[in-house]
């Protein structure tokens, strides 16, 4: 199925590397260009724009820390003054400490939150100028179904997600007069590079008992999701939760 995302222009957060990326190849292999956002991995977006030009496509990187509005805002002028406009806003950066709640401190609450509900409202906020101007256009916003089920050791990480949730369901009602749709993809715990692999080696076993399809996700099981919300083919979709979690959500 061809999702005809020639000529639409997209924006990545926490583009460079593992779910990110491949959400940025499968954009970019339907024909958006796609802005990769960056805090710290410069080489990797660097790396992965310049594989997508390499390929005929259009794609560069761009800093910004999407808890800072103001780094948010000016990364969003970067991108339309670099390819005219901006369609697609997938916001994929999180923050996530793996703590029991009585163990944290407030110093690590702040930067979940600032990251995981803070950067997704500075970046839809910043993206609307653009979006309207463009006659209309796709929010995507990435969260865990931790949001939707709870999870131990992830008290402060749910909440910002659940957070990320509500804010989906009230912008798709005041968005969709201007044409933009807003979702969300509720993801089960992926695979990545920056897994916690020793622990995740020590409890596989335990934690894939969750999960119907008996095994974690990977980068590429999220990709056609995101793919296919941000394209015409979900035109009159809006406003849902879509879990990609092999089932999590649902086990009991």
């Amino acid at each position: 199925m061809k999702l005809g995302l020639d000529g639409k222009v997209a924006l990545v957060t926490g583009g460079a590397r593992d779910v990110g990326g491949e959400i940025v190849r499968a954009l970019a292999a339907e024909g958006a260009a796609v802005a990769v956002n960056y805090r710290s991995s410069a080489a990797a977006a660097e790396a992965l724009a310049a594989d997508i030009r390499a390929g005929g496509g259009r794609a560069a990187a761009y800093a910004g820390d999407v808890a800072d509005y103001d780094a948010v805002r000016a990364m969003m002028e970067r991108v339309v003054g670099d390819f005219g406009r901006l369609d697609i806003l997938v916001n994929n950066a999180g923050f996530v400490l793996r703590q029991r709640f009585a163990e944290t401190r407030p110093e690590d609450w702040r930067r979940q939150i600032e990251v995981g509900l803070y950067g997704v409202i500075h970046c839809c906020h910043a993206a609307l100028p653009a979006m309207t101007a463009a006659g209309g256009g796709r929010i995507v916003n990435l969260a865990g179904d931790s949001a939707r089920v709870g999870e131990a050791g992830l008290a402060v990480t749910a909440a910002a997600r659940g957070g990320v949730l509500a804010l989906t369901k009230s912008l798709a009602k005041e968005l969709g007069r201007a044409g933009i749709t807003v979702n969300a993809v509720a993801l089960g715990l992926v695979e990545t590079s920056h897994s916690d692999q020793a622990w995740l080696d020590a409890n596989r076993e335990r934690i894939v008992r969750n999960y119907p399809l008996r095994r974690l996700g990977r980068p590429s099981d999220v990709a056609p999701m995101v793919a296919f919300l941000a394209s015409d083919a979900a035109a009159w979709i809006t406003g849902q939760t879509i879990s990609v979690s092999g089932g999590y959500s649902t086990a009991g």
